[in-house]
């Protein structure tokens, strides 16, 4: 037994000998097979699949894509990440008991996929959804002393659409109790019922299980100062053991992206008032409406939603959930001016929504990408009828209180839309949400905009949400009694970063021998459309409530245009890559999301040895309304943003550029004349110096905590070298350690543990790890370079 295993133990014995009170077990550390037989430590969260290696082998697909338009199936080499997830896999740990808890139940954030629970070898419970929490209850199957819990999971072939990685890849905890009668969190809500006059009217209603006469209850509302601002004590319950009260909050503080407060909800059990049971939730007060003319309102202000897609993935790190890569996910995304995300196309995780509670973003959570019709062989499909309903229930349980959700989503470009059994289910569905949680409205995302209004599964929808097909909107609009629809799903611009195509030219099938994508911003998918053409409609449409792009970061899988092309593995359509750097998009982005702070980037770079005299397109995403280019002092024009053309009305471009190596300068104006700002780009020399900066620089020890390091190389002047490969090696020594490698490259076959990566495009990133207290040391060396090193606290 190791070390880590005894600690668990430990804790677990100590948790509950120590009190009467609630005690919960983090089991992070197990041990894991592929086989059954032969086992190795872990700690969960894990993905069994991510350190590869890659292989087009892997769940290799015959398949017509039919959301994408195809009528002839082709070999999908990329479609799920190429990754070895398919399989099972085996998970097992141990807690030692000296007395046998009351109530003991083990809560699973999310298991890839199919998981079997066993407590000391008894089938303790199973949930068929991969992406979705679930508790099992395991009181009577444990003992006195050694308890062994261990967890099947089968990961089936074609059985999703992208990368789903594998294993318990979401945290466990075992929550006990020494009194059977305990505080039910996933029966208990918090909801905002009304807001005016600086006071807010909230509804608390806590569950108990196991109820009787000797109990009462405590609720108390504490802010961020630590002041009680509203509480209640009570001991009467009805027969389903809640106790629902209605609390008056004065001088409340609103829950908001820009302004995000949170309140601690501490709610406590007694038993002839002695205390034993206590649970705290962080929780926000805030209302949402979504309604014609008015458009969505938060806490009563009209606002368009500004938002993206997110798959569960995190890039080289995979499935496995992490905080920190979290944080900086969304921390990325605030930065760009987005206020909301969509999880696409699956129930979130725990941290993620709290992590979005707490940062201020506004969040869909969304539930399934198919229902009865599959869109691939064993994907929901063969589940849906029996565990649709279950599902939806845990996902508005176990979510209900985060502030961050503003609406639930029942699905994704369902093939039923078109039917009357699929707007049966759609309102099935709606209700189940309606009755768990009547504060949020549903929507889903249709591709079908006339066979869904035509059959009126539209209609049904709260707030009728429309993937893509932006040029019907008009014509939808008028089918709608409500008033209003949703960009649920926009864009699908692809690009590779720092990849730039000549001649420049808009098209939505554009495929290069090379496997990249331009990063002009101008390809997109034939289903779908350029940033530009949405911003138009919620610009001009009071209707159109907001959007949420396709996507936020690229992930694992689903590599169109390159479906058929090998190697491809992971997806152009997002605003920042795989390594989480930023693509010229998302500056596109954040010059329109952005009112608070200014926006000016040059595109492209400008070093292009052997294009001398060619024609080299300029584009400017800025914020300002104008501004004039300079190649090496010489004015190539003053021009300002045109709102009656396409590509004119949210960029500049200076389309007949050629390009001479020296220095490419833009200056901005003010609406006034002035001169706003200025960036300028130079042609780059030979690298000379290797550049490493740390998204943070002090890591916590007693967590699972992240540093991500951008890699990039200069010339011996300072300028970035935007075209550089060189292979970059990591070196990682003292209290840390080197957890993935990425360099954006969809293309790229190296795996993610590899301490090897070439640059793609004058960057990568290294993922750096804790392994306890103490300083870390990275060291980075490339051929002919000099080594960089950086310190890590």
């Amino acid at each position: 037994m190791n070390k880590l295993t005894l600690l668990t133990i430990a804790l677990a014995t100590s948790a509950l000998t120590a009190s009467a009170q609630r005690n919960t077990i983090n089991l992070k550390t197990w041990e894991f097979s592929r086989d059954s037989v032969s086992y190795k430590p872990v700690t969960v969260p894990h993905d069994w699949a991510i350190s590869g290696p890659f292989d087009k082998k892997w769940d290799l697909q015959f398949v017509a894509i039919e959301q994408n338009g195809e009528k002839e199936k082709t070999e999908k080499s990329g479609r799920s990440g190429a990754l070895p997830w398919i399989g099972r896999g085996f998970y097992k740990t141990s807690v030692s008991l000296k007395k046998v808890p009351a109530s003991a139940i083990l809560e699973f954030d999310g298991a890839m996929a199919d998981p079997h629970v066993y407590v000391n070898g008894h089938l303790a419970g199973h949930w068929a959804y991969g992406y979705n929490a679930f508790r099992v209850d395991a009181t009577p199957y444990l003992k006195k002393g050694k308890n062994e819990i261990s967890v099947s999971l089968n990961n089936r072939e074609e059985s999703s659409r992208w990368y789903p990685g594998g294993g318990l890849y979401r945290p466990v905890q075992l929550v006990m109790n020494a009194d059977a009668a305990t505080i039910n969190p996933w029966g208990c809500y918090f909801r905002t019922e009304s807001i005016a006059d600086g006071k807010a009217e909230v509804s608390i209603c806590t569950n108990i299980n196991n109820v009787d006469k000797t109990l009462s209850i405590e609720n108390q509302l504490v802010d961020a100062t630590g002041k009680v601002v509203a509480q209640f004590k009570y001991g009467d319950f009805d027969a389903l053991g809640n106790v629902v009260k209605t609390l008056t909050v004065d001088d409340a503080q609103l829950w908001s992206p820009e302004s995000p407060y949170l309140y601690k909800l501490v709610t406590r059990l007694y038993r002839n008032n002695k205390l034993i049971d206590q649970t705290q939730q962080k929780v926000g007060i805030r209302t949402v409406r979504v309604a014609q003319y008015d458009g969505f309102q938060l806490n009563g202000v009209s606002r368009k939603i500004k938002g993206v897609c997110l798959h569960h993935d995190l890039g080289p790190i995979g499935a496995a959930v992490n905080k920190a890569a979290l944080i900086r996910q969304i921390r990325t995304m605030k930065d760009m001016g987005c206020d909301a995300i969509r999880t696409a196309h699956n129930m979130p995780s725990t941290w993620q929504m709290e992590i979005c509670d707490s940062m201020g973003m506004m969040v869909m959570a969304e539930s399934f990408d198919m229902w009865i019709y599959p869109k691939c062989k064993n994907g929901y499909a063969l589940n849906f009828k029996e565990w649709a309903d279950k599902d939806i229930e845990n996902l508005v349980r176990n979510h209900r209180n985060h502030p961050s959700i503003v609406m639930w989503s029942i699905g994704n470009e369902i093939p039923e839309q078109w039917s009357e059994e699929g707007r049966d289910i759609s309102k099935h569905l709606q209700d189940i949400c309606h009755k768990l949680d009547p504060t949020r409205p549903v929507t889903q995302g249709m591709d079908q905009a006339e066979a869904a209004l035509n059959s009126g599964f539209a209609q049904v929808m709260d707030v009728p949400g429309f993937n893509y097909r932006v040029h019907k909107y008009d014509k939808n609009i008028r089918q709608l009694p409500k008033g209003f629809l949703l960009g649920s799903e926009t864009a699908s611009t692809v690009s590779s970063r720092g990849v730039y195509k000549f001649p420049v030219e808009v098209s939505d099938s554009k495929t290069y021998p090379d496997g990249q994508c331009s990063s002009y911003d101008v390809e997109y998918c034939p289903w779908s459309n350029l940033p530009d053409d949405d911003w138009k409609m919620q610009d001009d449409r009071d209707y159109v409530i907001g959007e949420f792009v396709w996507t936020g970061y690229d992930y694992l899988g689903e590599p169109s245009p390159y479906d058929e092309y090998w190697p491809s593995r992971s997806s152009y359509f997002g605003i920042c890559d795989l390594a989480g750097l930023p693509k010229d998009r998302y500056w596109l982005y954040r010059s329109h999301w952005r009112n608070d702070s200014p926006t000016l980037h040059l595109l492209p770079h400008w070093t292009w040895p052997g294009r001398e005299g060619e024609t080299t397109p300029v584009y400017c995403y800025t914020s300002y309304p104008s501004a004039e280019l300079f190649v090496n002092g010489k004015s190539q024009g003053r021009i300002v943003k045109n709102p009656n053309t396409r590509l004119d009305r949210y960029r500049l471009r200076w389309n007949n550029v050629k390009y001479e190596p020296g220095e490419l300068r833009v200056v901005a104006y003010n609406y006034d004349g002035t001169v706003a700002d200025t960036q300028t780009v130079r042609t780059a020399g030979a690298p000379a110096h290797i550049v490493l900066k740390a998204d943070r620089t002090t890591l916590n020890p007693s967590e699972d905590d992240l540093a991500f390091v951008t890699v990039s190389v200069t010339d011996r002047d300072g300028n970035p070298c935007p075209t550089a490969s060189n292979l970059i090696k990591a070196s990682v020594k003292g209290a840390g350690s080197l957890r993935a490698t990425c360099n954006g490259d969809a293309t790229s076959l190296v795996p993610f543990t590899s301490d090897s990566m070439p640059l793609f495009n004058g960057e990568m990133v290294i993922v750096i790890g804790t392994k306890g207290k103490g300083s870390i040391t990275l060291t980075v060396s490339a051929e002919g370079l000099p080594d960089a090193t950086l310190t890590i606290n």
